[in-house]
């Protein structure tokens, strides 16, 4: 039996390749220090280690008392136009923490270190984003998630350890924390509708992005250490057609039968237009496309969902470390 310490198993797409690599047989580790995921999330059948990859101590320990096989490291706070604000905490959590892993997986000899970064390395105007793209990230959410995909493969190169990283981007679906005001807007809509407030809008709402539902997502994640060809390599991973943000909403009102007003509130410094190609992965996984979730199908399966757990307090972050230009959405009660 295969054993696999997953980061962020409480989080959402945690809690998802989690519950993939039960299926798959494998005896899962779950380390998270529950700051954006709910122990509820975890699956039974895994072993719950309550910590941050930041406490290299207790990162090393963990790897001293399991053999693990393999790492599937998705703990990390995505919140890409927050992260301008909070930049310690963003290298501290999303790089340094990283590391912290990178380090231990190289010393015990680790199969595989599986990676979910981000379609933020990209940055603006490189349109459809591919993985042969120079990366140009414009923010420091994109900038640590592009340092740990380079020292990975220094690491590769160094030492031996295999990885494969993989892009997702504005995943969606169960388990995802509804009470964020920072991340995930599909989240903050549904979780907005129930509360019975208006829909905050950044700008006209023409942003676009591809939402890709968490099913078409996690079960490539973690069956990759099966499949050879995908060892070292690099993967978007979502759905392939864009949508507005204004429609995005629209959508999510009449799939749960609610209807609020738009708030529109001033733009902020974000890329406008985010898609991108998945040829790679639907050619190395053999994907069907046929079978990819639609955004009507997906957004229902979340609400069904969302209806049953019900609305979450939508908290404040605590140690915003820059004030200025930050938006004013974001520091309401």
């Amino acid at each position: 039996m295969s054993i696999s310490l997953v980061t962020g198993g409480a989080g959402f797409i945690g809690a998802h390749v989690v519950n993939e690599l039960i299926d798959m047989g494998h005896q899962v580790i779950v380390m998270d220090d529950l700051s954006g995921g709910f122990e509820e999330n975890i699956n039974p059948k895994a072993t719950f280690i309550k910590g941050s990859i930041t406490d290299h101590e207790l990162v090393t320990k963990i790897f001293n008392d399991y053999a693990f096989d393999y790492v599937y490291h998705l703990a990390a706070y995505a919140a890409e136009g927050l992260s301008h604000f909070i930049r310690r905490f963003n290298y501290t959590n999303n790089l340094i923490g990283s590391i912290n892993l990178i380090n231990e997986s190289i010393k015990h000899k680790i199969k595989c270190f599986i990676f979910t970064s981000s379609i933020a390395v990209y940055g603006a105007g490189q349109l459809p984003m591919r993985e042969d793209i120079t990366p140009l990230p414009e923010d420091p959410y994109g900038i640590a998630k592009l340092a740990v995909e380079q020292d990975l493969k220094t690491a590769h190169e160094m030492f031996g350890l295999n990885s494969v990283i993989f892009r997702p981007h504005n995943v969606y679906g169960e388990y995802q924390n509804i009470g964020d005001r920072y991340r995930n807007v599909v989240g903050i809509f549904m979780n907005q509708l129930m509360l019975g407030k208006s829909l905050t809008v950044f700008g006209d709402g023409g942003q676009t992005r591809a939402f890709s539902y968490i099913g078409d997502v996690a079960p490539y994640i973690a069956n990759c250490v099966n499949v050879p060809e995908s060892y070292n390599e690099t993967f978007n991973v979502g759905a392939d057609k864009e949508y507005s943000v204004k429609e995005l909403a629209e959508t999510i009102m009449k799939t749960m039968n609610l209807e609020q007003p738009l708030r529109h509130l001033p733009a902020r410094n974000e890329v406008e237009h985010a898609y991108a190609d998945h040829s790679k992965v639907k050619r190395v996984f053999n994907i069907d496309d046929s079978k990819i979730v639609t955004l009507e199908e997906g957004i229902q399966k979340m609400a069904d969902w969302a209806g049953n757990v019900g609305s979450r307090a939508s908290g404040k972050f605590g140690n915003i470390e820059i004030t200025e230009k930050v938006p004013s959405i974001w520091l309401e009660d």
